[in-house]
């Protein structure tokens, strides 16, 4: 834990990083007030209007808001219940801070999702002592969540984890109109390795594939989960074709250095992968396609002798290189 000491009281850091506040006030001079409050030890992230809120807090991903309740347009009570609406941006704990002294407001404000509820005009060594709080529960709600995302077997994220984010990057690629790449990892001749060495050592080939996987992705914004059985899948935001079929190529080459014996292979003397790659070219499809499409392409390496990297992008017509994407009768 990171101790960032202000001078009104010290903040921590489960992360080691400084903790994000997004503060939402139609009056700049009331946002100024707030950077000074918290600029020592806190990045700040500023909106004007509600909608502008929804924006950042979709795209930023800051740890706490502190909102308005009166602005013009999108009230602080609507950007609260729209906040906590989505899936995005549902476990972001928002902290009113206003002038309105009105207890029903105050209740439901409370109702719709808020977390405390502070008058303005503010007094800056209770409102740090708020935040510090609600931060730190937030921290330890994340690693909480972060456990539950985990697998058990490899350590690497794991098949609910994946899905949430799926959707939480779909949605952000087709806002922003970025491609979005997708790899899904099956390990050759699986079976016939658990049948040939056991499966202790099956456990053990899939950790290695898991580690081997975690440390070749290396940007932090992409992810690599065990996506079920001896199948991995990595999701890689804000990604070409040709960048995704580079680092695919380079997956599978890195496995394959790896030398596990596996003499009863049809592919090589040692574990190898197929990869299944897809990337959208069509924001109008949807996410639950693109992973077909990553799945058709991964059946397409497997008829093809195993081994090797098949891909496509969404959207495009022109058939993939190879042939047919019909899958082959054993997919082992």
């Amino acid at each position: 834990m990171v101790m960032s000491q202000g001078p009104l009281g010290p903040f921590s850091s489960l992360s080691g990083r400084k903790p994000c506040l997004l503060v939402v006030d139609d009056q700049p001079m009331n946002i100024q007030i707030m950077h000074r409050v918290f600029a020592p030890d806190c990045q700040i992230l500023m909106a004007t209007s509600g909608e502008q809120a929804l924006r950042i807090s979709a795209e930023q991903q800051p740890d706490l808001v502190l909102l308005d309740i009166e602005m013009p347009g999108m009230n602080g009570i609507e950007t609260c219940r729209q906040l906590k609406g989505s899936e995005i941006t549902l476990d972001i704990p928002v902290i009113f801070v206003t002038a309105s002294t009105s207890p029903e407001q105050e209740t439901e404000g409370l109702e719709v999702g808020a977390v405390d509820f502070i008058a303005k005009p503010i007094n800056p060594p209770v409102l740090r002592a708020r935040v510090r709080t609600h931060l730190l529960l937030k921290q330890q709600s994340d690693l909480l969540r972060s456990m539950a995302y985990l697998d058990g077997l490899t350590g690497i994220y794991n098949r609910r984890y994946f899905d949430e984010q799926l959707e939480r990057e779909w949605a952000r690629a087709r806002r922003a109109r970025t491609e979005l790449a997708l790899l899904i990892v099956d390990v050759d001749d699986f079976k016939a390795y658990n049948d040939q060495y056991g499966h202790q050592a099956g456990d053990r080939c899939l950790k290695e594939i898991g580690a081997v996987l975690r440390s070749s992705v290396k940007r932090s914004t992409d992810i690599v989960a065990r996506y079920g059985g001896e199948e991995f899948i990595c999701l890689l935001p804000d990604t070409s074709f040709e960048q995704a079929h580079t680092l695919a190529n380079r997956l599978e080459q890195a496995v394959r250095e790896r030398a596990i014996p596996h003499q009863a292979s049809r592919a090589a003397q040692v574990v190898t992968v197929s990869i299944g790659l897809a990337v959208t070219a069509d924001h109008d499809a949807s996410a639950a396609e693109l992973v077909a499409l990553a799945d058709q392409q991964l059946y397409l390496a497997k008829s093809m002798g195993r081994a090797r990297v098949c891909g496509a992008l969404l959207g495009d017509m022109t058939p993939a290189p190879g042939g047919t994407s019909a899958p082959p009768p054993n997919r082992a």
